[in-house]
This record gives C-alpha cells, structure tokens and sequence, in this order.
C-alpha cells in the first residue's frame, strides 16, 4: 500500500512542476573557472569540454540537469524504500505532497539540486567512515553554489557534530568552511570575465541570460538595491513559525535538538543573498523535513507526535510557491481551469 502511495505522489509531483531546465538555470551551468568565474563554477568547469565540442548548445546543459534531478529522485526512492519506519516513509510522501514536490520538478537544471545531491554523498561517505571523502564532497557543494553555506553545510554540520567527536567534526568540516571564504573573498568574477563570456555565449544553442551572468558584475550591496529584504522575510515568515513550532513540539529541548533547529532555519539568511523566496521557501521545507529524516533513524513517533507531524505539513500546504518565467503548478482536472464563482442565472 505504502509503495503504491509513493508511486502516486511522485508521479503527481512531476505532473504538477515537470518543465525543461530554464535559460536562467542553463546560464549559470555554464559559467568556469577557466573562464574567469569564482563562484558556481563546478559544473560548469566540468561540463566545458562537452559545451566546447558541441557549440555551446541547450542540450548539453539539459541531459545534465536531468541527470542530476534523475539522481535526486533516485536518492528520494532509495531514502523510501530503505526506511526503516513508517515515519520516515511518512515524512518522504509528505515532502512530495507538499508544494515543494513539484516545486523539485520545476527546479531542474538549477544548482540548488547538485548541491544537495553532493550532500547526500558526503552523508553516505560520512556513514562509511570516509570523513576525507565527506569534507570533500561538502567542499565541492561550496563551489557548485554558495548557498551551500547556508542549507547543506549546516545539514551535514549538525550530523557531524551528532555521530562524531567534536575535533574530528570540526576537522571534516573545515575544508568546506574554507572553501567558502575564500568564495566569498574573492570577486565573484575576473575583471571583463562576463563580457567576454558573452562573446562565447552569443554564438551557442541557447538564448543565454545576461542578467544571469550580470550576477558576478555585481556586489552584494548593488544587488539589495533591487529588491526588498523585507518582503522576503516576510514571504519567509510563515513557514518559519510553522517549521519551528513543529520541530520543537517533535522533539524535547536539548543541546542537540538547538543544534538541529539551527540546521533547519538556516535558509531564512538566503533572504539577504537574494530575492528568489519561493525558492528559499522550498529550501526551508526541504531542510525541516530533511533533518527531521535524519533525527528520527529508526525511531518510530507516538501516535500524538505523528498526528502533530500530519497537521504540520498540512499546514506547510498553504504558503504559496510560485514558479519562475510564467510558469504555474499544473491543475489536477480533467476539465481544465474551473469556471469563475458567482450565479450565472
């Protein structure tokens, strides 16, 4: 029964979200090191000879965020099957209940899906006792996408922090901490390194974006010029209180459960890098019910803390997620977008 619930809600959430990876997304998966970019430049460091040989083009970019979101979905289907209690099974169906289920279908091609893809190896590396592999592949999400700093290290930390002795943890962690300094050190760009990318781009199999690529031309203060911090924070809000009222009704006040908590809010400082709130609202979530995952192990919650655990994701159905480029959640209906309300006779 349970299987065929997940089966059900995973191919509702690709109806709902499933799109082609945006020029947005295609963009900054194409940006390298070697052509003078400092930040996001993993995957497209590595993607650069297949776009060199193939002119640049859409595909090479979309075979590779379909293969990362192919990648996601089947760490989704392995973290469900390999559950060893119904709440964890519980917390999965939930998740692509949510908004955020489409909202991972409506995401491909971004970075935001290799960074947690490159967390999930370093918790597997983690559980194998490879803490060399682990602080590696935590350092590589640094270097895929800075928001790594603020939803998977924080993830991967508090686990550290949990299974391991607090030198050997810190020591896992530092390269990934530093990689980030030094990101953030760093201009995000060389000098006259967007401009001649847009020479490259002008010519490739795609209508590249250039305010994309104007991201890394840049500061941070000249980027808060153009949105209010406010009105994310505000968008934030809800789903804050709901994420932290549920976890702390879930779980009894500790050192680790503030530890934990601290993993799951992180996201809410997204607000201050930039004004995508819908897409940090979906990294909330994700965190809140990623670490709820991780805490439980093979715990199974009472009865009470379980029907607590429904109403709150019930709750975190209602905060609205809208889509990017004019893009909107699929109806489920037969009968296309229903008729406006009010008396016709």
């Amino acid at each position: 029964m349970a299987t065929a619930v997940f089966v059900v809600v995973l191919l509702l959430a690709g109806y709902t979200g499933f799109r082609s990876p945006s020029d947005w997304a295609v963009t900054l998966e194409s940006v390298s090191l070697t052509d003078g970019f400092h930040r996001r430049f993993l995957v497209g460091t590595v993607l650069r000879p297949f776009a060199a040989l193939f002119g640049y083009h859409y595909v090479v970019y979309a075979v590779a965020g379909f293969a990362v979101l192919l990648m996601v979905l089947t760490a989704l289907v392995v973290a469900f099957f390999r559950a060893s209690s119904v709440s964890r099974r519980f917390l999965v169906i939930g998740w692509l209940l949510l908004p955020t289920g489409g909202y991972l279908f409506h995401e491909v091609g971004y970075l935001d899906q290799v960074v947690y893809l490159l967390l999930f190896a370093a918790l597997w590396a983690l559980h194998r006792n490879r803490p060399l592999s682990a602080g590696a592949l935590l350092a590589a999400s640094v270097l895929t996408h800075e928001i790594a700093l603020l939803t998977v290290v924080p993830v991967f930390g508090f686990v550290a922090l949990w299974k391991l002795p607090f030198r050997k943890a810190c020591a896992v962690l530092a390269p990934s901490v530093a990689a980030g300094l030094v990101v953030l050190a760093v201009p995000p760009a060389e000098a006259g390194a967007v401009q001649k990318f847009q020479q490259v781009l002008a010519n490739a199999g795609f209508p590249y974006r250039a305010d994309a690529l104007e991201l890394f031309d840049r500061t941070q203060a000249q980027s808060w010029q153009l949105y209010s911090i406010t009105g994310v924070l505000l968008y934030l809000l809800p789903i804050l209180l709901v994420v932290v009222a549920g976890f702390l009704m879930l779980h009894r006040p500790s050192a680790a459960t503030l530890l934990s908590l601290a993993a799951v809010v992180a996201p809410v400082l997204l607000a201050f890098g930039g004004w995508d709130e819908a897409r940090w609202g979906f990294l909330l979530i994700t965190n809140f019910v990623l670490v709820l995952w991780l805490r439980l192990g093979s715990r199974e919650l009472d009865l009470p803390r379980f029907g607590a655990l429904a109403v709150i994701l019930l709750i975190l159905t209602h905060p609205p997620m809208p889509y990017f480029d004019g893009y909107r959640p699929r109806d489920v209906t037969l009968v296309g977008p229903p008729h406006a309300g009010g008396n016709v006779s």
